[in-house]
C-alpha cells in the first residue's frame, strides 16, 4: 500500500465518509416537541440507513480502495472505481429523497442535511474527480530525488587535516618537501635528476555522466508498454500520480516504474513534469 497514490479527491472521500459518519448518529428528523431517532433505529426510518449511510460507506471503501489495487482488478467485469461511482450517486440520491419526503409535521434533522452534502461530495467526486485538476493531484507530494553529483566530480574541499589549504602533513628532517596534489590526484614525487628528462603524466579524461533516476508526472493519460516489446499495454499512467523513471533509451523514451512496483516502457515523455 502506497499512501502517494491516493489524490486530493480521495482526501475529499475520506473526509465525506468521516462526516456521513457522524450524521447517522444525529436527529435524523426533530421536531418542536422534543428529538427523534437517528438513522440507526431502522424501526423509525426503514431503509434509510442502507439505502444512504451504509451505501455510502462501501462506496467509499471502494473508491479509495481501488487506488491500491492493479487497475486490472474487476468485480463482475467493472472496476472498483466503477462501482464506487454507481453507489455513490445511488446514496446521493436516496438522501436528497429523504430531504423532499420529510413529513410535514417534522423538521429536517442536522442527520438528514450532513448525510446529504457527504454523499453528495461522494458522488461528485466519483465523478467529475478526474477531470478537475485540483483533485487529481496527488493528496502527499512525491520527496525531491536527492541531487547527486556527476560521476567523478569531487567534493568541495575542506579545512581539514589532509585538505588542500588545511594542516599540512610534517616532513622528516632533510627530506625534500612534496607538493600537495590536489584531492582525488595522484601525489607527484619532486623532480630530481633521473626524471628531469621525463614528462608529467597525461591525467584521463573523466568518463560521462550516468542516468540518475528521478520522478515525474504526466500531463496526460498515457499508456506503458512491457518492455519485451508487446504492443498491449500493461498500464496506464495517470496525470496527478508521480511515477520513478529508473532508465532512458534514446532521446524520448523511459523505463518507469509504477506505484505497485510495475516496469514499462513509456515511449511519449513530451511535456512530463520532473519531481
Amino acid at each position: 500500500m502506497n499512501i502517494r497514490s491516493l489524490t486530493r479527491g480521495d482526501g475529499v472521500v475520506i473526509g465525506a465518509a468521516a462526516l456521513l459518519f457522524i450524521a447517522s448518529f444525529l436527529d435524523f428528523y426533530s421536531t418542536t416537541g422534543g428529538d427523534l431517532p437517528s438513522a440507526w433505529d431502522t424501526d423509525a426510518y426503514r431503509l434509510v440507513l442502507p439505502s444512504v449511510f451504509l451505501i455510502g460507506f462501501v462506496a467509499a471503501g471502494l473508491l479509495v480502495g481501488a487506488r491500491f489495487q492493479p487497475e486490472t482488478r474487476k468485480v463482475l467485469g467493472l472496476p472498483l472505481a466503477a462501482w464506487g461511482t454507481v453507489l455513490a450517486v445511488s446514496a446521493a440520491w436516496s438522501a436528497l429523497w429523504t430531504l423532499i419526503t420529510c413529513p410535514s409535521t417534522l423538521d429536517l434533522g442536522a442527520g438528514s442535511i450532513l448525510s446529504f452534502l457527504a454523499t453528495l461530495a461522494l458522488a461528485g467526486v466519483a465523478l467529475f474527480g478526474a477531470k478537475v485538476p485540483a483533485l487529481a493531484g496527488a493528496l502527499v507530494p512525491a520527496p525531491a530525488p536527492a541531487a547527486v553529483p556527476p560521476y567523478g566530480a569531487q567534493p568541495l574541499p575542506g579545512a581539514g587535516y589532509g585538505y588542500p589549504g588545511g594542516q599540512q602533513q610534517p616532513q622528516p628532517y632533510g627530506n625534500t618537501p612534496q607538493p600537495v596534489p590536489p584531492y582525488g590526484g595522484t601525489p607527484t614525487p619532486a623532480p630530481g635528476p633521473q626524471d628531469s628528462a621525463q614528462h608529467a603524466p597525461t591525467p584521463e579524461p573523466a568518463p560521462a555522466a550516468d542516468f540518475t533516476p528521478f520522478w515525474f508526472a504526466v500531463p496526460v493519460a498515457r499508456p506503458l508498454f512491457a518492455e519485451d516489446g508487446s504492443p498491449t499495454p500493461i498500464a496506464e499512467l495517470a496525470p496527478g500520480t508521480w511515477y520513478l523513471a529508473v532508465e532512458q533509451h534514446g532521446a524520448a523514451t523511459l523505463i518507469a516504474q509504477t506505484q505497485d512496483g510495475r516496469r514499462g516502457v513509456l515511449n511519449d515523455t513530451s511535456g512530463i513534469q520532473r519531481g
